[in-house]
Formats: structure tokens, C-alpha cells, sequence
């Protein structure tokens, strides 16, 4: 089938060499069984490639349902997924059935297939190889013939190699990957897709379509668009709504685009979602704790060099603007002698270009002080801006409100 007749049919925009390659294995996988999984990030369209396998099938009169399988609870989605019996726990009053016995030979989408927890992964697995289920609390088996099609926004491999995502599923899933390209890769299709929005809420709201000069349209192609075609959909909606001009100028633009937030440099590592407040947190100080004590191993290694070897007496570090920053005096100079025992020593205080005494340094392991101590600085760096400062961090701003609660800080 025509690549440009998918598009119109699905209502998908754009031209890019990157989009017609993932709509052309599409095409070419809908009328097999293969299973199918879809990477791309949050808002670039999966379930509409998801769509386009069903509708272009054999199967395509037969059921289709999406699951997200990040919204469903643990506790849960195995009963949702494979059904369950009557009395197989709390609250099971009736038997049900399960999303693969009601689109027996339909197709299922999976989203978010990264989120499904281990024990449903073994189960679904069965699923692929056998086609076999077993209800919640029954111990009969089951057939069933669903073809899947999964998605995801995480990199199931990296999360294989963390114990996350059983191997054995991820190579049975990705039998045909296609990637759906983001936003910001597709750089020629955005005025398309903007002038598209702008024209459906213009008809929507009974307002003038709103045009863009040239500064605009060339801020609005290089925007970065994390939230890929979603976040483009809402911003075209905003400005048709609330634009008093309609046609749009480089500052009206900027009013609606929200700021971008600085680059991490943090020593720490920020999860882009987190399951669990707790464990992301004491995950962050864990690393900044390896990375301070590796810093000062590596301080000490440097101090030991400079007594043992007299030629490094005077190594200097300067700024852009040949400064002297720090002189290291040599071994003769110092109070202290060379000695092999200083591998094993605390720190050594310098004062001006000799030892004056020496300090042994206890290093506090107090989590809350740390936590404490950097969402002071985060904060002071971000101006008291809560939303900001918790990017910075890597948490919650509901998390880091909960913290200055519980850590009296003022802002």
C-alpha cells in the first residue's frame, strides 16, 4: 500500500526520510504474525504505527485493545492481562476474563511494555512462545491466538543489563523493531504539524487561524520539543485560544513556549520517572558519596606524588588568564617529611607554601544532612524555584515540597 495513502487514511503529517521508513516496515509487517516493538519517546505516535499493523492485518476484523501497562498496579495486571477466578483473592466475587481471552484472534497493543513487572513478563512469555495462559487462582491451561504489539519509551536493553526487563522477553518482542523518530529529528515537518494544529482549533473554538512570521517559525523549528508531537499539539492550541494577534511574532511565541531548564551539573543522576521517591533519593547521595570519596583518594594520591617526587615541587594551575591558582612547594620545604605511610593519611591542609599542621577530616555518612545540604544549594541556584530545583535534583516537586517540610527550610 502507498506510503502518502497510510498517512491520509491515519492522519499522520510529515515527510521525513526518518518517519516514511518506520510507516514502510509497518506496511511491510501487517500481514504477518511477528510480534512488533515500537521504540520512540512519550507523544511521537506509537499507538497510531500500533493502529496501522492491525487495521492493515489479516486480523483487522477481529478485536484491538491498548493496554498501558504503566498504569495498571502490580497487584493487578496479571488478573487484567490473563483474567482470573472467583475467589482467587480479596475482592474476586466473580470469574473474569482476561484482555488476551477477549481479543482472541485480534491484536493487542502493549505500552509501556518497559513498566510490566517480572512475574507478568514470565507470563507473558508463555504467551509468545505457547500461546498458553493460566488464570489468576486456576490451574488449568488456556490457548489463546493474539498477536502483539508492543511499545516502549525506555531502553529495554540497558534495562535487561540492570535485572529490569527479562532477556529472553526483549528478544522474543523485538522480533521487529521500528523506531518512530522524535520530534526534534523531523525538524521540516513541525510547521506542517503546527499549521495543521492551528487550523483544527481555529475551527474548534470559531476563532482565525493564527500564521507565524519568519523569527517565530524559525524559533519554533529549532525548540527542542521533549514532549514531541503532544507538546506541539498544546502549544498550538494555546496560542489559537489566547493569542490577541493572530499573527504570531517571535515575543508572542516565546510567551508560550515554557523555559528550558539548565544543564545538570549536579554529580548525581537524575531518573526521568520516579516509581519510588525513596529509592531514587538514596540512589543520588549514594553516587555523590562514591564520587567525594573517589575525589579525595585521588587528592591524597596527588599530595603523596608531590613528596616523593621533588620535580613535581612547583606544579602550578592556572586560569584562562595565567593566574596562579595553587604552588605545591617541594619535600624540603615542607615540615613534614615523605614517608610511604602517607598513602594510608588523612588529607594534608596547606597554608601559603608550607605545612602548617595537619587535620584528620571525619567525613559525615548522614543521608538527611546531605539531602538537606544540596536542596538548599539547588534551591539557591534555581532562585527558590520549587519546580526547577526539584528537575535539578531528580525528584518530585510534591518530593522536594515533602522535604522542606520535613527539613524546616526556609525559601
Amino acid at each position: 500500500m502507498d506510503i502518502q495513502a497510510i498517512k491520509n487514511r491515519f492522519g499522520i503529517i510529515g515527510s521525513s526520510p526518518a518517519l516514511n521508513y518506520a510507516l514502510q516496515v509497518a506496511v511491510q509487517v501487517a500481514n504477518t504474525d511477528l510480534t512488533v516493538l515500537i521504540n520512540g519517546e512519550s507523544g511521537v505516535g506509537k499507538e497510531v504505527f500500533s493502529q496501522i499493523i492491525h487495521a492493515l492485518s489479516a486480523r483487522k476484523h477481529n478485536p484491538f485493545i491498548a493496554v498501558n501497562c504503566g498504569a495498571i498496579p502490580e497487584g493487578t495486571i496479571d488478573s487484567e492481562l490473563f483474567g482470573h477466578e472467583k475467589g482467587s483473592f480479596t475482592g474476586a466475587v466473580d470469574s473474569r476474563k482476561g484482555y488476551f481471552e477477549t481479543v482472541n484472534g485480534g491484536t493487542i497493543f502493549l505500552d509501556e511494555i518497559g513498566e510490566m513487572p517480572m512475574g507478568t513478563q514470565a507470563r507473558l512469555l508463555r504467551v509468545l512462545e505457547t500461546g498458553e495462559y493460566i488464570r489468576v487462582g486456576s490451574s488449568k491451561v488456556q490457548k489463546t491466538d493474539v498477536r502483539v504489539v508492543a511499545a516502549t519509551n525506555r531502553d529495554l536493553l540497558e534495562r535487561t543489563q540492570q535485572g529490569k526487563f527479562r532477556e529472553d522477553l526483549y528478544y522474543r518482542l523485538n522480533t521487529v523493531p521500528i523506531r518512530v523518530p522524535a520530534l526534534r529529528d523531523r525538524k521540516e515537518d513541525i510547521p506542517l504539524l503546527f499549521r495543521k494544529f492551528s487550523v483544527d482549533f481555529s475551527e474548534k473554538y470559531k476563532t482565525p487561524s493564527i500564521q507565524l512570521d519568519e523569527e517565530a517559525r524559525n524559533i519554533l523549528v529549532n525548540y527542542p520539543w521533549r514532549g514531541n508531537i503532544r507538546e506541539l499539539k498544546n502549544i498550538a492550541e494555546q496560542i489559537s485560544v489566547l493569542s490577541s494577534d493572530k499573527l504570531v511574532t517571535a515575543n508572542d511565541l516565546k510567551r508560550f513556549l515554557p523555559d528550558q531548564p539548565e544543564v545538570n551539573r549536579l554529580p548525581m543522576l537524575a531518573a526521568p520517572q520516579q516509581s519510588n521517591d525513596f529509592n531514587s533519593e538514596r540512589d543520588i547521595l549514594y553516587k555523590l558519596f562514591f564520587d567525594m570519596k573517589k575525589d579525595v583518594t585521588e587528592v591524597k594520591k596527588m599530595f603523596f606524588d608531590i613528596l616523593q617526587n621533588p620535580t613535581m615541587a612547583h606544579t602550578a594551575e592556572y586560569h584562562a588568564d595565567n593566574h596562579v591558582l595553587h604552588s605545591y612547594p617541594a619535600a624540603s620545604e615542607m615540615n613534614t617529611p615523605a614517608s610511604p605511610g602517607l598513602n594510608n593519611a588523612q588529607p594534608i591542609i596547606l597554608s601559603d607554601n608550607k605545612i602548617d599542621h595537619h587535620e584528620e577530616v571525619e567525613e559525615t555518612l548522614s543521608i538527611a544532612d546531605k539531602e538537606k545540604e544540596l536542596i538548599v544549594k539547588a534551591l539557591k541556584k534555581h532562585k527558590g524555584k520549587r519546580k526547577d530545583a526539584a528537575l535539578d535534583l531528580g525528584i518530585s516537586e510534591r518530593t522536594l515540597y515533602r522535604k522542606l517540610k520535613e527539613y524546616n527550610i526556609a525559601e
